[in-house]
């Protein structure tokens, strides 16, 4: 059952700016180019917008009065998207590579993770390095432990532990994240 009031029509964004005749306030303060910066009546407002033959743009709603722009509103739209995606290709995908050992890991299945560790890690991959205890391995904990410290050790001019050592169930867990690259 739906709440009272919640109802979105599919398809339709609502608008984050209020445009033209959406604008409410009495008096506005006017921005753009060709505009003299000042504070004008609505109506004035949007006489100035439709004789450049664009759009009054309510930029900043809650200062007093509320500023208002003048230009394309859909040029506007266009610029803001192409931002966000800008900041959204800037973002840094952090990826997490898992790396397991059981509590008795020996020698050489222990230094082909390692290798495998320090790839990632030069990669700029996060580590997800546990151990997996199944049956009654659980009475190995110290086994365990000792068993990450080391890794990290090892790891340690590739990477920083960014949490030590904690058993969550039959799983213990540390992260180490990549070191920054000198530049």
């Amino acid at each position: 059952m739906r709440k009272k009031g919640s109802y979105r029509p599919r398809g339709r964004e609502e608008e984050p700016y209020k445009v033209n005749s959406r604008i409410r306030a009495r008096e506005v303060r006017v921005v753009g180019d060709n505009v003299k910066v000042d504070v004008y009546s609505l109506e004035e407002a949007l006489k100035m917008a439709e004789e450049q033959s664009l759009d009054l743009v309510e930029i900043s709603p809650k200062a007093d009065p509320p500023v208002c722009k003048i230009i394309d509103y859909s040029k506007f739209k266009y610029e803001q998207k192409k931002k966000q995606k800008e900041i959204k290709a800037k973002a840094q995908k952090t990826v997490i590579k898992e790396i397991r050992f059981g509590p008795n890991t020996d020698d050489h299945d222990f230094n082909f993770k390692l290798n495998h560790g320090k790839k990632f890690l030069s990669e700029g991959s996060k580590l997800k390095v546990y151990v997996h205890f199944v049956g009654r391995t659980i009475v190995f904990k110290d086994r365990g432990e000792l068993l990450l410290l080391r890794y990290a050790s090892e790891l340690e001019e590739f990477g920083k532990v960014e949490q030590l050592p904690k058993l969550e169930g039959k799983r213990m867990t540390l992260f180490i994240a990549p070191k920054a690259a000198s530049k």
